[in-house]
């Protein structure tokens, strides 16, 4: 027999009671915008610093037809990212693997990462990022089907 729920209703605090700011941002409300040194790619803030989150920051990234971002690494910043459409090649340190929706993936700090869609149709992930005083992008080659 499984044991009962434990309630904690006691604890939870309506998040205007203690200060917090809530952001809740409808379908459409954020730009595109170009990802530097990418190929047919794009990134939407959808949570970040702005919005009073204090620990991380979400962005979600389109990668149109022929798209791609080169290889590059983040020093200091892990990355967790969920297929939400599409097909699309990512490289991880020396691997490569296909991706598709439904897909989580985990990048390490450090790790040499670069994504590239062959398909015909769009693909888009989240990825969830530490938020961080300085964002450090090192990249390793230019990417070469510009």
């Amino acid at each position: 027999m499984k044991a009962p729920a434990k309630c904690y209703n006691h604890l939870i605090a309506d998040a205007d009671q203690v200060g917090l700011v809530m952001s809740v941002k409808p379908a459409g409300k954020v730009k595109p915008q170009k990802v530097d040194r990418a190929v047919r790619t794009e990134i939407e803030w959808l949570v970040d610093r702005h919005d009073g989150a204090p620990n991380f920051e979400m962005r979600r990234f389109t990668l149109k037809p022929g798209g791609s971002i080169p290889k590059h690494m983040h020093p200091d910043i892990e990355h967790e990212q969920y297929v939400l459409k599409g097909r699309y090649k990512v490289g991880l340190g020396t691997k490569v693997r296909e991706v598709k929706a439904g897909d989580s993936i985990y990048i390490p700090p450090g790790t040499p990462h670069w994504y590239k869609n062959t398909g015909k149709s769009k693909a888009e992930f989240i990825c969830i990022i530490p938020k961080v005083e300085k964002y450090d992008s090192v990249y390793l080659e230019e990417d070469k089907s510009r």
